[in-house]
């Protein structure tokens, strides 16, 4: 906020570019890696799918929640609870995926439009859930550990840190699980083409259910690894919702390297602008890029166009 006056006012001083340009890579630089992994979610469900989850935003919401009632269960040390969080939050949040998948979607037959509309009431019944349950107030979750790193202007936090690298080494395991194991390979068949893999013997339901699962599982992880630096609450899915769309339509419906490419476009400058500007700017900025996509490539930078 001082910095932002200082430049309204004309009083900004070059020196202070450097600390503070580095302090809104590296908040950047958290939203990216938080932002790419809820996003991957939504573009693993769609790429494979064809399906269009208007509720992965309370898929991560939810997965925040749990993640402070879990914690709160446990009143050893922090990191213990937060651990705990990280491990059964996001398989409670894909087992409730799953069994969405499977009462209606599934019933559905996945038709696009139809699951539009399905996703949007599950959207409400899990927001209102949450409500009834949980309560409208939100509340912290204590992180697991409290140190800083020094930087020659300032410190910054250890934690913020680790969910940046935790991120990561998750979207490499997410490469890793599509391009070298069997079960990607499952996955990338249907998604080519689901009734050549239905005739290879793929079971496709099941893998349907799988992937929404997973992805919703995804959106959990990232939940639980941000939700210490801020809080949880109910309302908490629509921003990230709204990023990840973002994201998913500048990298290309269903590719996964533009997926984790426009998520570190759109977390650095988001952070970067956030500093030095407002924060409002880099939404509004966002909001032009998508719509100069959308007009120019429809289908995205790295998407190529629906079979």
């Amino acid at each position: 906020m001082k910095l932002r006056n200082s430049i309204r006012q004309g009083q900004f001083d070059s020196m202070d570019f450097g600390p503070y340009l580095l302090l809104a890579s590296l908040e950047g630089a958290v939203q990216a890696a938080v932002l790419a992994l809820t996003a991957l979610g939504l573009s693993l469900v769609f790429g494979v799918m064809r399906v269009v989850n208007v509720a992965h935003g309370e898929f991560f919401m939810l997965g925040a929640v749990l993640a402070w009632w879990i914690s709160s269960l446990l009143t050893g040390t922090p990191l213990f609870g937060f651990l705990a969080a990280l491990i059964f939050a996001p398989l409670i949040v894909g087992g409730l995926a799953a069994v969405a998948d499977r009462l209606i979607l599934k019933r559905l037959k996945y038709d696009p439009e139809a699951t539009i509309v399905a996703t949007i009431g599950l959207l409400y019944i899990i927001q209102q859930g949450a409500l009834t349950l949980y309560g409208p107030d939100a509340r912290p979750v204590a992180a697991p550990f409290d140190f800083r790193v020094s930087f020659p202007w300032f410190g910054y936090s250890g934690y913020k840190i680790s969910v940046i690298l935790t991120c990561m080494v998750m979207l490499l395991g997410v490469w890793a699980l599509l391009t070298r194991t069997r079960i990607g390979l499952i996955m990338r068949a249907t998604q080519y083409d689901r009734e050549t893999a239905q005739a290879f013997g793929i079971p496709v339901a099941r893998v349907y259910t799988g992937v929404f699962a997973f992805g919703a599982m995804l959106a959990a992880v990232a939940a639980v690894l941000i939700v210490p630096t801020q809080q949880a609450y109910y309302l908490m899915g629509l921003d990230p919702l709204l990023l990840s769309f973002i994201v998913v339509i500048i990298g290309g419906l269903g590719s996964l390297k533009g997926t984790v490419l426009a998520a570190v476009v759109i977390g650095l400058s988001d952070g970067i602008i956030t500093i030095f500007f407002d924060p409002t700017l880099a939404k509004i900025l966002s909001t032009i890029l998508v719509a100069m996509i959308l007009v120019f490539r429809p289908t995205g930078l790295f998407g190529t166009a629906t079979r």
